[in-house]
């Protein structure tokens, strides 16, 4: 069983100064990776933009100092965007605090509980579907800045149709220089990768735009024009729980917790691929929850770990957790020294900083694959993900389409499950095929039972029957790998059926689980040990045998 042991103390046994240099290095260039992405997300998630740096350093560094990954950079994602800015639209910050730290207990709960293995059974569809969806909300969501809107509302507008109905009213506000500026830093984010991989195009973007807004002095709004910026450490603040606020945010905390580990986890996976590692999925686990909680304790927002910010931490060089280690110091120091500055950044180009990341989320590629050749059911889990984490938001869409996946999974594994009766027929000694044929006693019924068992299948037990001039009734299983409590009861009754009628019932090649489930429910016992026979052929015999004693 895997041990709940961080992966930074197993990789400083042959820890090399060599190393540490590399490290030092790629937590540098992370950091400033990670630097307009934490402002820009935080802006995304409704909050102010030092909030995201906050997260940054926080759960960054806990969730390297105590994870399951050699080289996982943690922080703010797109994925919490939408959620984050709903939780504290309605709740307040201090909602969106005591949330974060019970989602953080969940995945502490989830990672001690051994449940890292758990998460590969939420269905592809669903984790695609609503992260196409997110793209498209943060995209929505953007919209506002990029043109520079003038939109007025009685009250916030929070949910992403109310935005977008927003913007389409007032279209005519449109400010053409603030999308100079956003267009400009846009063509720089999707222009500049082909020609320079060492400096980040956000760093450059950010640039250009303070560049574009002060020196031709535009008027566009800036970061410091909507917000206060704040370069004070973050403090420690408890949030207050009282009964009434964790059971209204219960669902939120879970949502959190969930989205925390399939991402945590899928970015292990990917970079466990790009460097010839196992991560322990486990240990993840409760690092995502313990950097959760210290991010809400000291003023942040829910973290995870970040694929495109994990991938550039291994592209520099970095090999153990100390390069996240790094960056969090780096974005501390950052956040003491500059992040006053962070007040000139145009708003414009932190919109389209989030449009690349929307785009490079949205896996519409994999979304158009799987419309043409995933099953219809598939489909409809995919689009209806997608189009009510658009349209409503995430804890619905998740809620709905995990129940809706588990029930077209159900369908789908009754299908799969059958009860056959043989066909009787007249054997001819010519007959080349007539190998495959046995000789029935006419006492004899005989069914074919294939497939999983379950409460979905259930009912297709009570299609077997016994004729009037049987007294002898054959359940051959060899095709059941398992069994549940509703289709052992489903046995029980016909056993009952059975006993009433006069007729033995005998089973053939019962497998492992369904064996055992058999005498745990006391169904072995009733049926007899003699009527448990291990093939067919000794199943036909004994049947037989009963038919003549009966004589």
């Amino acid at each position: 069983m895997e041990k709940l042991k961080p992966m930074l103390w197993s990789v400083m046994k042959g820890y090399t100064k060599e190393q540490l240099v590399k490290d030092i290095v790629a937590g540098i260039i992370v950091a400033i990776i990670a630097l307009p992405l934490s402002i820009a997300l935080a802006l995304a998630s409704g909050v102010t933009p030092e909030r995201g740096i906050y997260t940054a350093i926080t759960a960054g560094f806990v969730i390297s100092f105590l994870g399951g990954s050699r080289v996982q950079i943690a922080g703010p994602t797109a994925a919490f965007a939408t959620i984050v800015a709903g939780i504290a639209a309605e709740n307040g910050i201090e909602g969106l605090a005591l949330a974060t730290v019970m989602a953080g207990i969940i995945l502490i709960i989830m990672g001690v509980c051994r449940m890292g293995s758990l998460i590969k059974y939420i269905p592809y569809t669903i984790t695609t579907g609503f992260t196409a969806g997110i793209a498209v909300t943060i995209f929505i969501g953007q919209i506002k800045d990029f043109l520079g809107l003038t939109v007025v509302s009685e009250e916030p507008l929070i949910e992403t149709m109310d935005k977008l109905v927003g913007d389409i009213r007032f279209i005519s506000t449109i400010n053409v220089q603030a999308v100079i500026v956003g267009a400009v830093c846009l063509a720089i984010l999707i222009v500049w990768p082909m020609i320079n991989e060492t400096i980040p195009p956000s760093l450059l973007a950010v640039i250009a735009g303070i560049a574009m807004v002060k020196g031709l002095h535009m008027p566009v709004n800036t970061i410091g024009d909507l917000y206060t910026i704040s370069n004070a450490l973050p403090a420690l603040t408890v949030p207050v729980f009282n009964f009434d606020m964790v059971q209204k945010l219960l669902p939120d905390a879970f949502t959190i917790a969930i989205l925390a580990a399939i991402e945590s986890l899928l970015s292990c996976v990917v970079a466990d691929g790009m460097i010839n590692s196992k991560h322990r999925s486990n240990t993840e686990l409760v690092a995502q929850g313990a950097g959760n909680i210290v991010s809400a304790l000291f003023g942040g927002i829910p973290a995870t770990g970040a694929i495109a910010r994990t991938a550039a931490n291994i592209k520099n060089g970095g090999r153990t957790p100390i390069a996240g280690m790094v960056h969090a110091v780096v974005l501390l120091l950052i956040l003491v020294v500059l992040m006053p500055y962070a007040a000139l950044i145009p708003m414009p180009t932190i919109a389209a900083i989030l449009f690349m990341v929307a785009y490079n989320m949205s896996g519409w590629r994999k979304f158009a694959y799987l419309l043409k050749t995933a099953p219809k059911s598939d489909i409809i889990v995919l689009v209806l993900t997608f189009g009510l984490t658009v349209v409503f938001d995430l804890v619905v869409a998740i809620e709905v389409n995990v129940v809706l996946a588990a029930m077209l999974f159900m369908k789908r594994m009754s299908e799969e499950t059958a009860v056959e009766g043989w066909k009787y027929v007249e054997s001819d000694d010519d007959d080349p095929d007539s190998i495959n044929l046995r000789d029935v006693a006419k006492n004899i019924r005989v069914y074919e039972l294939s497939g999983p068992l379950f409460f979905g299948a259930a009912d297709k037990i009570a299609e077997i029957h016994a004729k009037d001039f049987n007294n002898c009734l054959i359940l051959r299983m060899r095709s059941v790998n398992a069994i549940d409590a509703t289709a052992m009861h489903a046995l029980e009754l016909l056993w009952e059926k059975c006993q009433k009628k006069n007729v033995t019932l005998i089973f053939s090649h019962v497998n492992e689980q369904p064996m055992s489930a058999m005498k745990k429910s006391g169904l072995y016992d009733k049926v007899g040990a003699e009527n448990f026979c291990a093939h067919i052929d000794d199943a036909l015999e004994r049947g037989a045998e009963l038919g003549e004693s009966r004589q």
